[in-house]
This record gives C-alpha cells, sequence and structure tokens, in this order.
C-alpha cells in the first residue's frame, strides 16, 4: 500500500487568496494577448490569409483539452497540474515521467521571456549590454513573485490591461486604415474567414502553429492551491482565460488581415508587426507598440516564473525531487521561495540559449501535458470510475479523445529538433526514476487530497 503524505496544519501552506478574476488575469499574463504577433506574419503566408479562421480552429481544439484540465482539478485539487493528475489517474511512475518532462514547458518559458525582453529591450536601448538587461529582466520577475502571490497577481493586472490597451489602439487604427483605402466601397468583409483560396490543410498546418499560443491556459491549474474555492474557481479560470484569449486571438488578426491582407512587401514578412505599428500611427505608435511588446515578455516572465515554482514545489513536496530544496515554503510569506530563487536563476540562461532551442523545450513540455491530462480523464473517469452513460461517454471518453486527436496532430508538426531534445530529457528522466525508485521496487507517496484543499 502507498504510503500517504499528510501536511500538518502547523507546517507553512501555499495561502488561498487568488479570486477568479485574479486567476484569469494571471493565465491571461502569461498567454499574453500580444503574442498574436508574433505568428501572424507566419500563418498568414500558410493559410493564404486566413489566420482569424486557423485561430478558430486552434481555439475549438484547445477547449477540449482545456476542459480536461477542468474535469481532472475537481478530483485532484492541488498545485501540480498534469504531474498530479497522470500521477493519481494513471500510474505514480507515469506521473513522475509527466511531471518531469512539463518542467521543460514551466520552466524554459521564464527563459525564453527573458530572451524575447532582452530583444526588445536591446532595441529599444541599443547602448546597454544585452547580458545585463537579461539579468535585470530576471532579477525583477524573482523579486515580484518574492513578494507573494497577491502581489504578483496585482502587478501582473496592470502589465496585461496596458497590452489589451495597445491591442485596442492596434485595431483601432487598422478600421482607420481600412477604411481609408476603401475609397467608399465596402471595408468590412468575411474575406479573412473565408475565401476562394481557402483550404482546409492549409488551415489545419496553421491552426497547429497558432496552438502555441495559448500555452499558458494550463498553468491555471498551478494556482489550485492559492486559489479561493478552488473546485469551482480553478475549472472556470482555465476556460475562461482560453476563451478570453481565443477571441483577443480572433478579433486582432481579424482588423491586421484586412488592413494587411498580404505581408510578402514588408522587408520581414515572417515578423511584419513592427512595421505595421510604424505604418499605421507612426514612430509615436511604433515606441507605444515596441513598450507593449516588453510588457508582454514582462507579464508571461512573471506569471510563468510563478507557475513554475508551485509545480517544482509540489514534486518537492512528494520527494520525487528533493525535499529539503523544492518542497519548502517561506514560514510568514507561504510561498516555496527556494523555488522562486531557483527559476529566477535557471532563467539566466536566457543569456546563452538560442530562442530556438528555448521554444523546442516548451513545445515538447507543453504537449506531453496535454496528452497526459486528456488520458487521465478517460482513466479516471471511463475506465476506473466506469461513468459510461451516453452523456458520460461524451465528456469522459469522446471531448478528451478529440482533444488527443488534435495534439496527436500537433506531434506530428513538432520539428526534429524538439523531438530530439525532447527525448534526450526524457531519458534522463527515466534514469532518475529508476535510481529513485529502486528498479521500481519502490513507489512514491501519495498526497492526501483531503488535507491539501
Amino acid at each position: 500500500m502507498e504510503k500517504s503524505l499528510n501536511y500538518s496544519t502547523s507546517a507553512p501552506t501555499l495561502k488561498r487568496s487568488l479570486k477568479l478574476w485574479q486567476v484569469i488575469v494571471l493565465g491571461l499574463g502569461y498567454l499574453t494577448p500580444l503574442t498574436v504577433f508574433d505568428t501572424y506574419g507566419i500563418v498568414s503566408q500558410e493559410t493564404g490569409g486566413h489566420v482569424p479562421t486557423a485561430y478558430i480552429l486552434a481555439l475549438a481544439a484547445m477547449l477540449f483539452t482545456a476542459s480536461s484540465y477542468g474535469k481532472m482539478v475537481r478530483v485532484f485539487p492541488v498545485a501540480g497540474s498534469a504531474y498530479s493528475y497522470a500521477r493519481q489517474a494513471i500510474n505514480p511512475h507515469i506521473g513522475f515521467l509527466v511531471g518531469w518532462v512539463s518542467l521543460l514547458d514551466y520552466v524554459f518559458l521564464p527563459v525564453i521571456n527573458v530572451l524575447l525582453g532582452k530583444i526588445y529591450l536591446s532595441a529599444a536601448f541599443p547602448m546597454v549590454p544585452g547580458w545585463i538587461l537579461g539579468i535585470l529582466l530576471a532579477a525583477v520577475t524573482t523579486f515580484i513573485n518574492f513578494r507573494g502571490i497577491q502581489s504578483t497577481a496585482n502587478f501582473n493586472t496592470l502589465l496585461v490591461v496596458f497590452q489589451v490597451i495597445v491591442v485596442v489602439v492596434f485595431i483601432g487604427l487598422s478600421i482607420s486604415h481600412i477604411s481609408a483605402a476603401a475609397n467608399g466601397e465596402s471595408a468590412f468583409t468575411i474575406q479573412p474567414f473565408y475565401g476562394e483560396a481557402i483550404s482546409f490543410p492549409t488551415l489545419l498546418t496553421g491552426a497547429a502553429i497558432l496552438c502555441f499560443s495559448f500555452l499558458g491556459f494550463d498553468a491555471v491549474t498551478t494556482y489550485t492551491e492559492e486559489a479561493v474555492d478552488p473546485m469551482k474557481t480553478i475549472p472556470r479560470g482555465i476556460f475562461l482565460v482560453a476563451l478570453i484569449g481565443g477571441v483577443i486571438f480572433i478579433t486582432t488578426s481579424y482588423f491586421t488581415q484586412l488592413a494587411f491582407p498580404v505581408v510578402d512587401q514588408f522587408q520581414n514578412p515572417e515578423s511584419p508587426s513592427p512595421e505595421m505599428s510604424m505604418i499605421l500611427g507612426q514612430d509615436l505608435f511604433y515606441a507605444f507598440f515596441v513598450a507593449g511588446s516588453i510588457t508582454a515578455a514582462l507579464a508571461s516572465g512573471i506569471a510563468s516564473h510563478t507557475s513554475a515554482s508551485r509545480l517544482l514545489y509540489v514534486m518537492g513536496r512528494e520527494n520525487v525531487l528533493p525535499k529539503k530544496l523544492f518542497g519548502h515554503l517561506h514560514p510568514t510569506r507561504g510561498i516555496p521561495v527556494r523555488n522562486v530563487f531557483f527559476v529566477g536563476a535557471v532563467s539566466l540562461a536566457a543569456l546563452f540559449l538560442d530562442l530556438e532551442t528555448a521554444l523546442a523545450f516548451i513545445n515538447f513540455g507543453a504537449l506531453t501535458a496535454f496528452t497526459a491530462v486528456n488520458a487521465s480523464v478517460i482513466a479516471h473517469y471511463y475506465i476506473r470510475n466506469q461513468r459510461r452513460s451516453l452523456a458520460d461517454t461524451y465528456r469522459y471518453l469522446l471531448a478528451p479523445l478529440c482533444g488527443t486527436s488534435f495534439v496527436a496532430f500537433l506531434w506530428y508538426n513538432l520539428d526534429s529538433h524538439a523531438l530530439t531534445l525532447g527525448l534526450l530529457w526524457t531519458l534522463a528522466g527515466i534514469g532518475y526514476l529508476l535510481i529513485g525508485t529502486k528498479f521500481f521496487t519502490k513507489k512514491p507517496p501519495v498526497i492526501d487530497f483531503e488535507e491539501a484543499i
């Protein structure tokens, strides 16, 4: 029989203070509304000018997986996300590997945000060495997380609001640009959604790229033990983060596609947003847009830093990572302070890594988590608890299978670089698991969920 972890009421615990709106803001900070511009050029070329439709497909696919996260958090309301769900619903050893691989997503996203922030800041302040800007960004995200979850949520609210303002201004300028170019003719059409050149295979390829814009809705589950009424707050938060993010992406890409139907005329067609901002609003809006891009990197960096430190905490608390380092909570702040500083130190890898390598790690980790959560729904509800009525068959078998099917398509489109690095990391995790469990003769302890709620 597996040993259960019991937490003494006198021991420090994560503080329950996050309300639904704060969870949503942290999730949107992780997603970053301005990420719509990062892939716009690539997907516009790939889909023949139908980015909004590709976003609709991506959103529909992601909502199936978001629903699976919501189902699992109701039965396992702890901060471990996919790691905890797979560990309990499928197998402790599978759960460890899911957690190990998921670390690629959670721990490397702060690295990416330092990388992106450094790129944007270097463009704005070319006289400052890039390594200084990278250290400054890592220090700021670490300091904000050190202040506690409430300070983190409140500060991220300001950053997300600023991004939304940038998006709204961009849309407003796009509408003005479209109207001026129309010369009295009908300016607003359904062309970005459906045109003669539309092709379902290219839409699917575009949607596969755009799915990575939604990375972050799943991170909401890492705030489970800090949310007020987590059984309601977290499932709603997961769904609303994905939905609100999707609405922002679809709306923004629609007006951007109308304003700039093709991107071949730009000097950098794969990343035309700086040139588009200059055309729409000249130097003033260009500076405003760059400030928004820096803000987006900072907001996502703060939120991903928070999520990574919570996942490490749960894995440390359960002794699958060294408990003394990762399972420790600050006695008064109620945060995994050692993990906060650990993630801050890891984010300094941005000074040495390139963007392609960091993205490869993240994509592999995210797809592993998505696959595991959909499989956990089937294993827990449909197989173990035999929820097999007609309605339950849809909820607990067909819906997660739909989510898994699209994730499988994403796996198929994952580049070889990401697969190679991810598999090497997985092999390292298998080696660590074999040593830690003495070749599977020892099982990790299981958390007592009633005491964690």
